[in-house]
Parts: C-alpha cells; structure tokens; sequence
C-alpha cells in the first residue's frame, strides 16, 4: 500500500472521533473541521516520516487541537479545557496516553452528538444528509454534489445553510442522559437509513454514481453498531442496508433496466453480505425488543435466503408486515404488506387492502403500478392500464417509467397477467 493509501484510509478511520472530540473542545463545527484538517495537513507532512501513531485518532485530536488553540484566543472566544492542557503539545505519538485520559469516557457520545448536529430536526432530509456526509464521512463537496446531480455551487449553498441552522439552533454540549441518547440514536438511525435510500432508489442510469451512498450508510451504520453493541434496533438497522445493499450487482441490466427481484441472477448477490445481515438480525432477535429495522431486516432475510422465488416463505412476510403496522403505521407499509398477502390469498384480497390508501397516496408512483399489477392478474385490463398510465405519469426515473411501459407492452399484446413481484428490486 502506498503511503497516500495507507494514510488517507487511517484518516478516514480516525475522522469521525478525531471531529467529535474537536468540537466538544471548541463548539464550533467550522472551528472543530478547521482543526481537523490542519491535524490532517501535519499528519501528510509527518506520517510517511515517522510512520503512523500508535493511536492516530488520538494524535489528531491533540495536534488538531493545539492548532486552532492561538486562533480561538485571537477570537476570544477560547472555551474551557481539562486541567491536563499543560502537557499537552504535538509532539505526536507520545501524546496518545493523555488523548485517552481526556477522550475516553466521551467517545460514545462525542460521535452521537456530532451525528446528532448533522441531522439536527431543523433541518431538512437534504440538508442532514449532505451535513453528515461532509463532515462525518469526509466526502467532498464534489463528490456529493455529483451523487445528488446537483452542481457544486448549489451543493455548497446547502451545506452552508444547514451549518448555519445548526449554529442558530444550538446543541447542548453536556453528555445526554439515557432518555436524551435513545432519542438522538433513533434519529441519527434514520438519517443513515435515509443515506441508504438516496443511493438505493437511483436508477440505472445514476446507479453507479450513487452506490457509493450505500456504502457510506454501511459504514456509518456499522460505526454506530460498534459504539451501541446491544442496541437491537442498530443490529437491525446494520442488517437491513447489509441484506439490502447484498443485491445491488442484479437489480438493474447492462442497459439500465430494472430487474425484478424474481428474474435476478441470485448467483450474483453478495454471500458474505447475507450471511453477516442474517447472523446481526438473529442476535437482535435474541433481545426480545422488536423494532422496525429489525422487522423490516427480518423481511430482507428471508427473501435474501429462498434459493428460488418460488422458495420464499410469503407467509411469513406477511405476518412480518403486519407486525411492522402496528410498530410503524403507515400506509406505505401496507401497500408492501398487499404485495405478500397477494401471494398468499390471491390478488382480490391485496386490492381490497389498498382501496382505502388510494386518496392517501394518490401522488406515489408504486402505489398505481401495484394497483395495475393486481387488476391485470385479474384479468380487468382496462382498469389496469388506466392505473398503470398513472404511475407512468408519476414515475421518478426513466428505470420507473420503463418497468410500467413493460406492463403496459404486455397489456397490448396479450393480456398476459403478471404478479406484482417487480416491485421489489
């Protein structure tokens, strides 16, 4: 490994406790990510020197910090530090011993508040996602700006807003006691789910520019998981994006289209990724709290284990999101839910659940290419090309829009029904 390989991967490793330790210091995250990279410019000139730190997460936090110390004094506006500042210096490694003393019992919550700024509730799913992963994840504001097919300068305006917002709201900087830390943990779960999601939903043609957001989420999940090891609900939310994410090589063609789950190439999904999915959503199990990443990754296990669609157990899938209801009511649930019931009590029973949902998700796209789905498997074509002509209208991406032209195609032909499978990809 080269050394810019070697030291950019330690880096990237030590980011996320090297920035959360700084603006704990400093609270200030402009202040706090100024400190890092300077740490990070000493640690380029330095490193392939010396070789690595015993510790580098500890050897940035204290050369990061002694840093920015002479700017945040010309501001006046220096904060409070623990008394063993006066050994402190950027001699290097020989300061690792003292970053733990000061580092240590504040780990835990120093990465969940940086997270927790990231995805403060005042800001919107855009803005706390791009936060997160410019400051936690490191990515750069080029890199962000083309997974969300947006120009830099548009990216940049965003990012500035929502440190803005974050500045204005303010954080409270005292460790959170257990009530306040569950909450904060749920919320940074489901802006790493959301991360997921924005590289998951991509389409074909922008799939490979927003696959690495898949992968992001996956590692912030699994850095989550190694700080709350017996949180059930981040087993669960780390298996789900594993289960998920295992798929990712089979669900579109080398032309862009969309794969349906029945019609993928199951030599193609990534073993590894199901075996670990399976293996965290049997130990979160184990704790008797069910959440709905657990539920929802207990549904991803058993589709990821059928060896043949036929294979599925959509009973189980059923119930699963009939569970996943009552934790987490949503009319999006149910119509996955109609999906199972489909296969099990035939496509009359699924349609009668989702007529109640119609004025509810008059604006979704899935909801009428399920609704065209279940009345063309009952022979009531003209009522199927009627909804399905909907969802085209609805249709987010041209993936979207050429699976229901596919329907449509075959509605013209023949008639031929087909069950709604393709709407898990």
């Amino acid at each position: 490994m080269t050394d810019v390989a070697w030291i950019d991967a330690a880096l990237t490793a030590a980011r996320p406790q090297a920035l959360s330790a700084l603006l704990r210091y400093f609270r200030d995250l402009d202040t706090a990510e100024e400190a890092y990279q300077n740490a990070c410019l000493r640690a380029l000139k330095t490193w392939p020197e010396n070789g690595p730190p015993r510790d580098p997460a500890a050897w940035l936090i204290l050369v990061g910090r002694n840093a920015a110390l002479d700017e945040v004094r010309r501001r006046g506006r220096q904060q409070a530090l623990p008394d063993e500042e006066a050994a402190i210096s950027d001699l290097g490694d020989a300061e690792s011993e003292v970053a733990e003393r000061l580092d240590g019992s504040h780990y835990r919550d120093d990465i969940l508040r940086l997270l927790f700024i990231c995805c403060h509730p005042d800001l919107p799913a855009t803005q706390q996602i791009a936060l997160a992963l410019r400051i936690v994840s490191g990515l750069t504001v080029k890199q962000i700006a083309r997974a969300f097919l947006v120009s830099e300068a548009a990216m940049e305006q965003r990012i500035t807003r929502a440190k803005a917002a974050v500045a204005k709201a303010g954080v409270a900087f005292e460790t959170p006691g257990a009530v306040e830390r569950s909450e904060r943990l749920g919320v940074v779960a489901a802006m790493i789910y959301l991360v997921f999601n924005e590289g998951y939903s991509a389409s074909g043609d922008t799939s490979e520019i927003r696959a690495p957001l898949c992968e992001e989420a996956i590692r912030l999940a699994r850095l989550l998981l190694r700080l709350f090891q017996n949180e059930p609900e981040i087993m669960g939310l780390t298996a789900l994006l594993l289960l998920q994410h295992a798929r990712a090589p089979a669900r579109f063609d080398s032309s862009g289209t969309i794969i349906l789950l029945d019609d993928q190439d199951r030599s193609l999904w990534n073993r590894t990724m199901i075996a670990e999915g399976a293996a965290l959503i049997d130990k979160a199990m184990r704790h008797r709290r069910s959440g709905p990443y657990q539920v929802q990754a207990a549904i991803a296990a058993l589709h990821a284990s059928a060896p043949k669609p036929e294979d599925t157990d959509w009973r189980q899938i059923d119930l699963l999101y009939a569970t996943l209801e009552q934790l987490q009511p949503s009319p999006v649930v149910t119509l996955n839910r109609s999906v199972a019931l489909s296969k099990v009590e035939g496509p009359e029973a699924a349609l009668a659940l989702i007529a109640p949902l119609e004025s509810r998700l008059a604006g979704y796209f899935h909801f009428f290419g399920v609704q065209g789905a279940f009345l063309m498997q009952l022979g009531r074509n003209d009522e199927a090309r009627v909804a399905f002509d909907r969802a085209i209208a609805l249709a987010n991406t041209t993936a979207e829009a050429a699976h229901i032209r596919m329907h449509l195609d075959r509605l013209m032909k023949d008639g031929a029904a087909r069950g709604p499978q393709g709407y898990f990809t």
